[in-house]
């Protein structure tokens, strides 16, 4: 498929609240505001085990962004950090991402994206499901206050020399990284991690925006565990 010149003629999100969905729900209220389509996926009840939605992501998780492309087909990306990016870039009149082949900044950009996203985000998966997801059987304390320690004494000092010195994660301006880095931020703090008062200036500000509000404005819906007799219980593995 050639989309080089080819234009978008509509986004759909497959979603569940205050997952790593939310990340690219923000994106998409950022630059297209209320214009595209969001499709609740019910984890909890095991709706990302389904032949359907398989085809979609043999990775059983959210989100997946549909991309229809003029000509009628439809593109699937599965990772919310490169569909984070490729918004930032696709939409580069928005100015949320320095410009490829800009020099330190765009490098510093990246190295941001990919130390929340993937550094910090694996450690807060690791915390997660061995406080709420795991059975008795599996959970395992030793692994949960080694990632919490990793977090605290590696992760949060670097996240706060940053905002010490800029309002937002990159510099003093928003860009695409705040929407990788501000999750990670809410979601450290549902497990009594980055906490103290520029932790929680950082969150303010970020909240001033519309674009965050209305991608969490479902999180009331949201229960932190399921329940024993929930189906992701029975096929859930890691």
């Amino acid at each position: 498929m050639k989309h080089a010149t080819m234009k978008v003629k509509k986004f759909v999100l497959h979603h569940y609240p205050a997952t790593r969905s939310v990340r690219v729900r923000w994106m998409l209220h950022e630059i297209l505001g209320d214009d595209f389509e969001v499709k609740r996926v019910e984890l909890y009840e095991g709706a990302q085990y389904e032949a359907g939605y398989l085809v979609l992501n043999p990775n059983h998780s959210v989100p997946v962004l549909e991309i229809h492309w003029e000509d009628g087909s439809i593109q699937h990306m599965l990772e919310s950090v490169a569909m984070v990016e490729w918004l930032a870039d696709h939409y580069s009149e928005r100015e949320l991402c320095p410009h490829p082949g800009s020099g330190a900044r765009r490098a510093d950009y990246m190295q941001i994206m990919y130390f929340a996203g993937a550094w910090l985000d694996m450690m807060l998966w690791q915390i997660r499901i061995h406080t709420h997801i795991l059975g008795e059987d599996e959970a395992d304390q030793k692994t949960l206050d080694r990632y919490r320690g990793k977090f605290i004494d590696d992760g949060e000092p670097q996240i706060l020399a940053r905002l010490n010195k800029h309002e937002y994660i990159l510099d003093d301006q928003f860009s695409a990284a705040d929407c990788i880095m501000g999750h990670i931020v809410f979601w450290a703090k549902a497990y009594g991690l980055c906490q103290g008062e520029r932790f929680d200036a950082y969150l303010a500000t970020l909240m001033q925006r519309d674009s965050l509000a209305k991608s969490l404005d479902d999180l009331a819906t949201f229960q932190i565990a399921p329940e024993k007799n929930q189906p992701i219980i029975e096929h859930f593995n890691g």
